[in-house]
């Protein structure tokens, strides 16, 4: 199959992240021409200064548009492609020199109209980008296949490392307004048109995450809050492990109520599961303080995503409203 491949990559007020990242397609080993399109979306700091360091080596098509959130900004770049197949990346992104040799041959081998790559962390990143790239990818947190596992059910890759051929693009009307949750919403609308979705494991990237302990809190507290939207428009998705990190928290609760009163087992049992996670964070990440604060990541995780899983549950069932009215901070304007 010929596959001519573009990267799309929104940016917003992120010069030297993008700066990065073009670095790491210079040195890509692969020997044909691709092309890069980048999508200013409305920065007040522009990256245009930075991405016309790049013209000459790297087939550059840079647009700049008012703001209207990565997933439109993502349709715009990928509706002015020239390439035949898409390859969607955040901006704070870095890719290993393999990249694009591996998921060509991957797609030659057998191909899908979608695929997703997972991510790691670069040994430059951050004690805390450490930990919290563990968290979210560890399969004894809720990052399960996003760490790496071959199949659990149907994967759902993820736009920070997502392919999508130009067809399935067309035929599924790219991503929606929700933000977060516009990845797997996508996903599921290329499965209900019969396309077959795949995860590449020899195409990661290392994705920064850039984000400290309060940010990173707003983060999965709104990937908590869209999953139960998600379920209301794809009800055919709903799964019940999806309440997992709720009822942790609220079973986390109960046990400490309960070792105040001398009853200490559930809160043993509590205290073994973190020790496993700290010998797993040590056993790959070889850095003592990375993996206990790696416990700490794991916390904010769970409580962030389980409150706005229950938050917006409770919401979305018991108002008649839209979710664009319950929570409209979870929703661009598509320009």
């Amino acid at each position: 199959m010929d596959l001519s491949f573009s990267f799309i990559i929104p940016v917003y007020n992120r010069p030297n992240e993008i700066k990065e990242l073009l670095d790491s397609l210079r040195l890509q080993t692969y020997d044909k021409t691709f092309e890069v399109v980048i999508v200013e979306d409305g920065s007040t700091i522009s990256s245009e200064k930075v991405i016309g360091e790049y013209v000459d080596a790297l087939a550059i098509s840079y647009y700049k548009k008012p703001n209207s959130g990565p997933g439109d900004s993502r349709n715009y770049g990928m509706s002015r492609a020239k390439g035949n197949y898409f390859i969607v990346l955040d901006s704070d992104c870095i890719l290993p020199p393999q990249y694009l040799v591996e998921a060509e041959k991957s797609l030659q081998e057998d191909y899908v109209h979608c695929y997703g790559g997972p991510d790691a962390a670069h040994e430059s990143f951050s004690t805390v980008q450490k930990a919290i790239n563990y968290a979210m990818t560890s399969f004894l947190t809720t990052g399960g296949i996003r760490g790496g596992k071959k199949a659990v059910d149907k994967f759902q890759p993820r736009s920070f490392n997502m392919g999508i051929s130009k067809k399935a693009f067309e035929n599924v009307g790219g991503y929606g307004n929700i933000h977060p949750g516009e990845d797997p919403d996508l996903t599921i609308r290329i499965w209900n048109k019969g396309y077959r979705t795949k995860l590449i494991s020899e195409a990661f990237v290392y994705h920064k995450r850039r984000i400290d302990w309060n940010k990173f809190y707003i983060q999965v507290n709104k990937f908590g809050m869209v999953r139960p939207i998600l379920n209301k428009w794809h009800p055919e998705t709903k799964k019940i492990t999806y309440w997992f990190p709720t009822v942790f928290c609220l079973g986390l609760l109960v046990s400490i109520i309960l070792a105040i009163v001398g009853f200490m087992v559930p809160l043993y049992i509590y205290s073994l599961y973190f020790l496993l996670l700290f010998i797993d964070a040590l056993r790959k990440t070889g850095n003592l303080k990375v993996a206990f604060l790696s416990l700490l990541a794991t916390a904010i995780q769970f409580l962030g995503y389980g409150y706005g899983f229950l938050k917006s549950t409770l919401y979305i069932n018991s108002s008649g409203k839209k979710p664009e009215e319950i929570f409209p901070k979870l929703f661009f304007r598509v320009n």
